[in-house]
């Protein structure tokens, strides 16, 4: 790779780090984070500082012992004291604001991912986007699918710690890094001395002889360094990967707990959770190898450096030129100097590291960002009307599957207060698909939907959120906005007394309660909020029919009451009397692979 490349490759990076870190020291907290940061920074410098002081100290202190000067080592060492102490301070409080910044940075970059990333369903949205397979000419109206993130919970929770803990590290590492070699640069030049040499029946001297060689010595040490610990950049960025898979089929197996065991999939499961701990073992054992080798070289720089100024200036020192102190504080400049220099050599790991970090959370800014941008260029699917008239109404409304292929186009609906609709069809016709373009929800499709004020949508499978069963019920509301008898009386009219007891029972709901109680528990949750349109997305499908009649002449009763209507999805032929009409997707004749029409009848008046 060229120079040019690699300062282009460079300046990207840099360029990407500047574009995650500077939103925060922009934002509302600026002045906080900013004079943080300032105080960091002059900690540092003081840090340094005390650095020349005590590179002094070792020039007078080892004089004073070759000298056998008894005043003066008593001097030095009190001087030494205080040098220490203050160094000890400077150690606590620098570390004590880093940590402070850091986890406040995070803190701020976390909100506002996690605003991002749950706003306007972009993480719906992502993960439909994740798994799109776009079919050979088909038009996908979203971003493209490759630039959708894995495990976007991993890059929130960890990849943010990560990335402003490696940023602030290795910033003010490489601060002090140019503040010391400013510093001690001097210093060596000073000391060192020339080199004096002929060559070619010439006399020749090359002044700051030292300093020449901690640049050479370090130089080259850094482009070794560079060729060796390379591949940890990707190593480390498919590990984080990796991981986070891991950890997702956990998750998900802890999840599904009851339906593995019933199934008795436990070897399946096992057998997929060692095949993705065998990536990650695979990957970490690469990582680990690639790590010792640049340890290898690594050791052997930083050893042969403790003795290299010493065998640079022992001719000097042996002629008489220097005395004892001297050729220490030559030594501890040169470290302090080769310190400074070796700071890309010290640092590569944590640079691999860190840049593989960077890279990941800004794959994930960026399909955020061009979540954003198709939404704000779609069509209106996104931003369904408020009916006025208060009827459900849609125009034109065409839906997709994630891979492009159409199901549904030209789709004109109405429905209108007091109705109740059946939507029946052929499992993959897309009645669910048109459920979540209703409520706004699906990105695949264009057209224009009015939807009725007040609408809930009952889901195949309705979530409960960990913690107290009035939370469950409330969700997404507080539960202090109802009162215990409301929520009593939902529990009751949704066929759950046995719950009513229990409100302020901690659990977690969604693994605790069976199928049916789940589909009642979500029932409940709509009888609480009395809404005037309901959408039921085979919302009784576990119940049995007597149940289902019960449930489904309280979901009437509560449409009625409020003046709105029942839309529902169905496979049931005994649901059919709780409704007038039905609409039924059906495939069109020409035989087209993936798309349906709607066909639109009345029914008998429901039960």
């Amino acid at each position: 790779m060229s120079l040019s490349s690699r300062t282009s490759l460079f300046r990207r990076q840099m360029g990407k780090v500047w574009k995650l870190s500077a939103p925060y020291f922009q934002s509302e907290d600026k002045w906080k984070a900013r004079a943080m940061l300032a105080g960091i920074v002059a900690l540092n410098l003081a840090g340094v500082y005390l650095l020349v002081l005590y590179n002094d100290w070792y020039r007078l202190f080892y004089d004073a012992l070759e000298n056998k000067n008894q005043p003066v080592f008593w001097t030095q060492l009190g001087r030494f004291t205080y040098i220490a102490f203050a160094m000890i301070i400077l150690a606590v409080y620098k570390f004590y604001l880093t940590q402070l910044l850091e986890i406040r940075w995070r803190a701020w970059m976390t909100g506002h991912y996690l605003e991002r990333w749950l706003a306007n369903h972009a993480f719906y949205h992502l993960e439909l986007a994740r798994f799109a397979e776009p079919d050979a000419g088909q038009h996908v109206p979203t971003s493209p699918t490759n630039a959708t993130p894995d495990n976007p919970d991993q890059r929130i929770q960890e990849d943010l710690n990560l990335f402003t803990t490696y940023t602030i590290s290795l910033t003010m590492g490489l601060l002090n890094a140019v503040v010391t070699l400013v510093s001690f640069v001097g210093i060596l030049w000073g000391l060192s001395g020339g080199f004096a040499f002929s060559f070619n029946g010439s006399q020749y001297n090359i002044p700051g002889f030292m300093v020449w060689m901690a640049v050479l010595y370090c130089l080259a040490g850094s482009v070794i360094t560079h060729y060796i610990g390379r591949p940890q950049i990707a190593l480390n960025f498919q590990q984080q990967r990796y991981e986070a898979d891991f950890r997702h089929h956990m998750v998900r197996v802890r999840e599904y707990s009851e339906s593995i065991a019933l199934d008795k999939g436990e070897a399946v499961e096992r057998k997929q959770l060692d095949l993705r701990f065998s990536s990650v073992l695979a990957n970490y054992l690469t990582l680990l190898k690639a790590q010792k080798r640049l340890i290898w070289f690594n050791s052997f720089f930083g050893q042969a450096a403790v003795v290299f100024p010493f065998i640079v200036a022992a001719p000097r020192f042996f002629s008489g030129a220097i005395q004892l102190g001297t050729l220490m504080q030559i030594s501890s400049a040169f470290g302090r100097v080769q310190d400074s220099l070796s700071w890309f050599v010290d640092n590569y790991s944590n640079l691999a590291a860190w840049r593989a970090t960077a890279d990941r959370l800004t794959s994930f800014e960026d399909s955020i960002r061009a979540r954003e941008q198709a939404q704000a260029m779609s069509g209106t699917i996104n931003e369904v009307v408020e009916a006025a008239s208060g009827e459900l109404q849609t125009q034109g409304l065409q839906l997709a599957l994630p891979g492009g292929a159409v199901l549904l186009d030209g789709l004109g609906l109405r429905a209108a207060p007091g109705d109740s609709v059946l939507l029946k069809g052929p499992s993959g016709s897309g009645k669910s698909t048109l459920f979540r373009a209703l409520a706004g929800i699906w990105p695949y499709a264009r057209g224009r939907v009015a939807l009725p004020a007040n609408s809930m949508f009952i889901p195949q499978r309705p979530y409960f959120p960990d913690g107290t069963l009035r939370d469950a019920l409330a969700y997404p509301r507080p539960a202090s906005e109802y009162s215990d008898e409301a929520l009593r009386q939902a529990l009751a009219d949704a066929l759950l007394p046995q719950l009513t007891a229990r409100l302020d029972d901690a659990d977690a709901w969604s693994q605790k309660l069976s199928g049916g109680e789940q589909q009642r528990l979500a029932v409940a949750r709509v009888l609480l909020k009395k809404p005037r349109w309901i959408f039921a997305d085979e919302a009784t499908s576990a119940l049995d029919e007597e149940a289902e009649g019960q449930v489904y002449q309280r979901l009437l009763a509560q449409v009625q009451r409020a003046q709105g209507a029942l839309v529902s999805i169905a496979h049931r032929p005994a649901v059919a009397r709780f409704h007038r009409q039905q609409w039924l997707l059906e495939k069109e004749p020409e035989g087209a692979a993936a798309r349906f029409r709607l066909a639109q009848k009345s029914l008998e008046e429901p039960a």
